[in-house]
């Protein structure tokens, strides 16, 4: 994550892992069309495998090849609502920074939300591999592109500043950076938004897209 800002206003830009874990398990557990926010599937998409507890009930997982294809369907309520509950902690800083909940083999955290907890000690070991790639490549793009990038921010809002003769207010705003498959920003907190990688990698497209935002915050 990297911050830019000042004491009055204050933009951070993440991929978080939970978030990108949040995301891995929607799809592995067929709730792509059945949950919310709905944001695009993702890109790369995770691997068609499932992840079961081995037959020694160790703790250790292993994969078969499995098809996806209809489980969204047969995806209860419950399951839905609380991976909601859950992308909403992970989409949120403070709250996610607060302490991760991700803790294998049992993940206590979801011990009242059992049919996430089912779904999630299933599908662990896919997904966190997935999302540990996902993670790494963010990080290797944010270090080699971090001055455009933090110019891409501080720009927007010196040109707004200038616009209006004066210092910007407070504001904040925090950019959740992830792979979806499609171009596009979408709200999915108080003051954060999910970000397609595809956007942030496009300065000029980024900036037009920060520059109406900035408008309405400052």
């Amino acid at each position: 994550m990297f911050v830019e800002g000042t004491l009055r206003w204050q933009v951070t830009e993440d991929c978080p892992w939970d978030l990108l874990m949040a995301l891995a398990i929607r799809d592995l557990a067929g709730l792509a069309g059945r949950a919310h926010p709905a944001l695009p599937a993702l890109q790369p998409a995770v691997a068609s495998v499932l992840s079961r507890p081995s037959a020694q009930g160790d703790g250790r997982t292993r994969t078969r090849h499995a098809p996806l294809a209809g489980s969204a369907a047969t995806a209860p309520d419950a399951l839905a609502e609380q991976w909601q509950a859950w992308f909403e902690v992970a989409s949120d800083r403070h709250r996610r920074l607060s302490g991760p909940l991700l803790h294998p083999p049992h993940f206590e955290a979801f011990d009242r939300a059992i049919d996430l907890q089912d779904a999630i000690i299933a599908h662990y070991a896919v997904a966190a591999a997935w999302a540990d790639a996902r993670h790494a490549e963010y990080t290797a793009t944010s270090l080699e592109q971090h001055a455009r990038r933090a110019a891409d921010i501080v720009e927007v809002v010196r040109e707004r500043e200038h616009e209006l003769r004066r210092q910007a207010g407070y504001f904040r705003l925090d950019i959740d950076v992830l792979p979806l498959a499609e171009k596009g920003a979408w709200i999915v907190g108080p003051h954060t938004v999910a970000l397609s990688a595809s956007l942030r990698d496009d300065s000029v497209a980024f900036r037009d897209w920060l520059r109406p935002l900035v408008a309405a915050l400052v």
